[in-house]
C-alpha cells in the first residue's frame, strides 16, 4: 500500500493554518475563546505554526459536560487553539483517507451526511428481505491507541505528522471505563492499553472512521455482502438470505474483537426490511420514512421549556426561531407534514397577552419573522 511523506510542510504552512482557523470558527465566532484568538489572529496562528514546527506543542486541557439524548454522552471540548490544529492536520491527511474509503461509509464525509446514508439505507431495504443491523458497545470509549496508530501508518510515514497524530491521540482525556477482556489477554491488559476518544474532536471523528475501514473492506471484499454500509459505529448488512446474514454475524464479531471492540448484544439483531427499522433518528421502510417517537417526544418537551422562558422573558421570539428551525429540518426529511402541523398549531407563545397559535411550522417561522415586535408586549 502506498504511503505518504513529507506532509508536515504543508500542515504548518501559513495558508493552511489561516484556512484551517477559518473552519474552526464556523458557528463558533461570537464565543469568546474565538473573539480572543481572533483579535490577534496573525500573532496567534504565527506562534502555533512555530510550536508545530519546533515540536513543542503540547494540547491544552479537555472542558467536560454531558448530554442526556437521546442517551448519557460525555462531550469533550478541546480548547479553540487546538482545534485549529485538527482543522490544519484534517485538511491535509483527509484527501490521503478519503481515497481508500469504500463508498457506503457515511459519517464526516463530504457529501455524505445522515440524510444520503438514509436514503442508501431505504435503497437497500427496496431490494432485500432481511438486514442484519449492529451497533458497536461504547465505541469511542473502546477504540485502542495502537491499534488505530498502526492503521494510521499503513497510509502516512511521515515522522514529524505522526508525532502530531500520536501527540493528539495521547493527550485524550479519560473516557469511561471498558474494562473488556479479548482472546489472547492476561489478567492485566484491559489497564495495561490505553483506548478511548473523545466525543466532540474534529480528529476523533475522522480517526473512528479510520479505525473500521479495515473492517468496512473485510466485509466488502472477503465476505462479498454487497448491500452494507456504515455511519460511525451504526452498520447494517442486507440479504435475501437470513442464514447468511448469521454467518456474516459470527464473522463480524470475530472481526472485530481482533480490533478489541464488541458489537452491543442487544442491538445487534436480524429483522424483516419491511418491519420499519430505527437508523440515524427515523424509522425507515422501503417506500416511506417517519421520526422516532422518542425524538417527537423529546421536542415536545423542548417547546413546552421553550413556552416557559418565553413567557418568562428569558428568551425572544429569534430564540424560539432558531430553536425550532433545526428539528423542523431534521423532521422535514421524512414523511412528517400532518405531524408538524399538529405539533405546532398547539404551539403558543405569550406573555401579556394570548399570541394566536400558528397553524403551521412554515406559518410558525414567517409570523416570528415578520411580526417580533408582536411578542414583545
Amino acid at each position: 500500500m502506498k504511503t505518504f511523506n513529507n506532509l508536515y510542510p504543508q500542515i504548518c504552512s501559513f495558508e493552511n493554518m489561516l484556512s484551517a482557523a477559518h473552519k474552526a470558527q464556523k458557528g463558533k465566532r461570537y464565543k469568546t475563546s474565538t473573539a480572543m484568538f481572533n483579535i490577534n489572529l496573525e500573532k496567534e496562528l504565527s506562534d502555533l505554526r512555530e510550536a508545530l514546527v519546533q515540536q513543542t506543542y503540547t494540547p491544552g486541557p479537555y472542558t467536560e459536560f454531558y448530554i442526556y439524548e437521546p442517551k448519557k454522552r460525555k462531550i469533550s471540548a478541546a480548547p479553540y487553539r487546538d482545534r485549529v490544529v485538527h482543522h490544519a492536520l484534517y485538511n491535509v491527511i483527509e484527501p490521503i483517507f478519503e481515497n481508500i474509503f469504500i463508498y457506503d461509509s457515511y459519517a464526516n464525509r463530504k457529501g455524505k451526511g445522515t440524510h444520503k446514508a438514509i436514503l442508501r439505507y431505504q435503497e437497500f431495504c427496496r431490494k432485500n428481505r432481511y438486514v442484519l443491523k449492529c451497533d458497536i458497545q461504547k465505541y469511542f470509549p473502546s477504540i485502542d491507541f495502537d491499534i488505530l496508530k498502526t492503521e494510521i501508518r499503513r497510509k502516512i510515514s511521515c515522522q514529524k505528522t505522526l508525532w502530531l497524530i500520536d501527540t493528539i491521540i495521547d493527550h485524550s482525556n479519560a473516557q469511561d471505563d471498558m474494562f473488556v477482556y479479548f482472546p489472547g489477554d492476561d489478567l492485566f491488559t484491559p489497564w495495561e492499553r490505553r483506548r478511548g476518544l473523545p466525543i466532540g474532536n474534529l480528529t476523533s471523528q475522522f480517526f473512528a472512521n479510520i479505525y473500521l475501514n479495515s473492517f468496512d473492506h473485510f466485509i466488502k471484499e472477503t465476505l462479498h455482502c454487497k448491500y452494507y454500509l456504515r455511519y460511525v459505529d451504526d452498520f447494517a448488512l442486507f440479504h435475501n438470505d437470513k442464514t447468511a446474514l448469521h454467518r456474516i454475524k459470527r464473522d463480524s464479531i470475530d472481526f472485530l474483537e481482533t480490533y478489541r471492540v464488541k458489537l452491543h448484544v442487544n442491538k445487534t439483531r436480524i429483522y424483516r426490511c419491511d418491519e420499519g427499522l430505527c437508523f440515524l433518528g427515523h424509522r425507515v421502510f422501503p417506500d416511506f420514512r417517519l421520526l422516532k417517537k422518542d425524538n417527537v417526544i423529546r421536542f415536545r418537551r423542548k417547546l413546552k421549556r421553550l413556552q416557559e422562558e418565553y413567557a418568562c422573558g428569558v428568551i425572544g421570539p429569534e430564540n424560539v426561531q432558531s430553536s425550532v428551525q433545526g428539528w423542523i429540518g431534521h423532521a422535514s426529511f421524512s414523511d412528517t407534514y400532518r405531524l408538524r402541523c399538529k405539533i405546532f398549531s398547539e404551539f403558543v407563545l405569550k406573555r401579556d397577552k394570548l399570541v394566536a397559535p400558528p397553524s403551521s411550522s412554515r406559518r410558525f417561522v414567517e409570523q416570528q419573522r415578520e411580526q417580533p415586535a408582536r411578542h414583545e408586549s
